[in-house]
């Protein structure tokens, strides 16, 4: 039922991390970035992978391997291997449904045309090293960090002051949530006209605290 799984920094033995077998039918994702990945070629059948994290690894070869084992990937990082030729990536070609592939801080990358030759060489693909052919960024989790960081402005924006009006903020999450920033601040400020009268019934019974003692001397 595993659909993502994460290995990275863990350690491979002989080409293979043990734990990792063809029962994992579900997975969509899996991440194996900096497990001294030497091969492939004890990869498990992975019908359903569609990402596949390989970086900073040192795979040089054997990628015919994915064609077979995982023919449904979408988007595959292989940054940081040892892939130094055209002919290796060609093995990629079998990936029909390949859309992005990443091969920075690979020596591949130092060939002239490199970015052309191989858009040329898969034409399958859509984006490398996150940009297409025009040099287009490709929209990926960058983009949701960004709205990430707008809704935490939004949070700090809707917050109500701090100290003792933290307990009225927690009960009014609910329209914090929604974003119905005029209906907190009406909240708050009967919130503190309730404080000024119970300030102002306070000064009373001390008024009149302080007239019966008078009346007693």
């Amino acid at each position: 039922q595993v659909t993502e799984l994460v290995l990275d920094n863990c350690r491979s033995s002989n080409g293979e991390i043990e734990g990792l077998n063809d029962s994992f039918k579900e997975l969509q994702f899996l991440s194996m970035a900096n497990v001294e990945l030497t091969s492939l070629a004890k990869l498990p059948m992975l019908s359903k992978l569609r990402k596949l994290e390989l970086s900073d690894n040192v795979i040089s070869g054997g990628l015919e391997v994915l064609a077979e084992r995982c023919p449904n990937l979408t988007y595959l990082n292989l940054s940081g291997n040892k892939i130094k030729d055209l002919g290796t990536v060609e093995a990629l070609q079998n990936l029909k449904n390949l859309k992005s592939l990443d091969l920075f801080n690979c020596e591949i990358t130092n060939l002239e045309d490199y970015r052309d030759s191989i858009f040329e060489l898969l034409q399958q693909i859509t984006y490398l090293d996150g940009f297409d052919q025009e040099d287009n960024e490709a929209p990926d989790s960058e983009d949701d960090d960004d709205e990430g960081d707008e809704d935490d402005d939004d949070d700090e924006n809707e917050a109500g002051p701090p100290g003792e009006y933290e307990e009225e903020d927690d009960e009014d999450d609910g329209a914090s949530d929604l974003g119905e920033g005029e209906e907190e601040e009406e909240v708050g400020l009967s919130y503190l006209m309730k404080e000024e009268i119970q300030d102002e019934e306070d000064d009373d019974d001390y008024i009149e605290g302080g007239d019966e003692e008078e009346e007693g001397k």
